[in-house]
C-alpha cells in the first residue's frame, strides 16, 4: 500500500470478526500495515492468538480484544477498548457472521431457532456494532467510515440457504438506511459482498476444482482474502470519500455468469454427496 493515499494514519479502526484467519483477519493486517490502530476483535482468544497475535508480534498497530461481539457487554467492551488507544476512532469493518454447514437445508425445514441464529450472527451483531461505533463517533464529532460484509448469496438467490442469504440480503439494506442517516455526519456507510473466496471457513464444504471454477467464474478462479480485503479497505479509506450506501460485489464475475447451480439447483461447489443429499431433504 505504499504511496497510496488511504488516509488511515492516527486512525483507530475496529475490525469485529478479526480472528478467523481469513477475510478479518487479512483486513486487520492490511489497515494496519497502511497506519491504522486496529482494535482486532474475536469472540476466541484461541484464534486471537494464533492470526492476530503473529501481527501484534511483527510490531504492527493491532489490539486483541477477545469480546463477543453479539452481546451489549461484548460491544461495550470493544468500544472501552477503542477509548483506551492513541488516536481518533475513525472505522469498523464488519466481518463476523457465516454459517455452519449445518445451516444449509430446503426452506421447508429452518427452524425459528436456525433463522434467528443466522440472522444473529450475520445481521444483528453488524447493525449493533455500527450503532455503537456512529454514536461514538457523533459524540465525539468525529467523521468515519463503516464497512459491512454481505455475501453473493444476499445479492442473488441462495438455494437451500435461506436463512443466510435472507440475512446478507438485510446487510445490504441495513447498509443503504443507515447511510442516508449517516450521510450529514461525515459517515459513511458501504459494503462489500464476497463470491467464493478461499477461506479456512469456505473451505469445510468448497473442495479444489479448478476446472469447475475456470466453467463457473467469469474470472476462472476463486478469489484470495487479500482481493476482498483490498475492496473492504478502497471502502474504508479516503480513495472511497464520496461512496456511501454502496453494496461493492466481490466475485470475480460468478454473478454475470451465474452458471454454479445444478440440474437439481445444489450449488456445484458442493462436492459432498452426502452433505448434497442431506442438504436437499425436505
Amino acid at each position: 500500500m505504499s504511496g497510496v493515499p488511504l488516509g488511515m494514519e492516527g486512525r483507530i479502526v475496529v475490525v469485529s470478526g478479526a480472528g478467523g484467519g481469513g477475510i478479518g483477519t487479512t483486513v486487520t493486517r492490511m489497515a494496519a500495515e497502511a497506519g491504522a490502530t486496529v482494535v482486532a476483535v474475536s469472540r476466541s482468544q484461541e484464534n486471537l492468538d494464533e492470526h492476530v497475535g503473529p501481527l501484534a508480534r511483527q510490531g504492527l498497530p493491532v489490539v486483541a480484544v477477545a469480546a463477543d461481539a453479539s452481546t451489549e457487554d461484548g460491544v461495550a467492551t470493544v468500544l472501552d477498548q477503542v477509548r483506551e488507544c492513541d488516536g481518533d476512532l475513525y472505522g469498523l469493518v464488519n466481518v463476523a457472521g457465516g454459517a455452519a454447514p449445518a445451516t444449509w437445508m430446503p426452506a421447508t425445514r429452518v427452524s425459528r431457532e436456525d433463522w434467528h441464529a443466522l440472522f444473529a450472527a450475520n445481521l444483528e451483531t453488524a447493525f449493533f456494532m455500527s450503532q455503537a461505533v456512529s454514536r461514538e463517533l457523533l459524540a465525539r464529532g468525529l467523521t468515519g467510515s463503516i464497512v459491512s460484509v454481505s455475501s453473493i448469496s444476499g445479492m442473488n438467490t441462495a438455494p437451500f440457504h435461506i436463512a443466510y442469504g435472507t440475512a446478507k440480503a438485510a446487510v445490504v439494506a441495513m447498509t443503504r438506511t443507515m447511510a442516508v442517516e449517516l450521510a450529514p455526519h461525515g459517515i459513511r456507510v458501504n459494503a462489500v459482498a464476497p463470491g467464493v473466496t478461499e477461506t479456512a471457513a469456505s473451505g469445510t464444504y468448497v473442495d479444489e476444482d479448478p476446472e469447475r471454477d475456470r466453467k463457473a467464474i467469469a474470472m476462472g478462479r476463486r478469489g484470495t482474502p487479500e482481493e476482498q480485503a483490498g475492496a473492504i479497505l478502497f471502502l474504508l479509506s479516503d480513495l472511497s470519500s464520496y461512496i456511501t450506501g454502496q453494496t461493492l460485489l466481490v466475485d470475480g464475475g460468478l454473478n454475470l455468469k451465474w452458471t454454479h447451480l445444478g440440474a437439481d439447483n445444489t450449488s456445484l461447489f458442493l462436492a459432498d454427496e452426502s452433505f448434497r443429499d442431506a442438504m436437499r431433504r425436505m
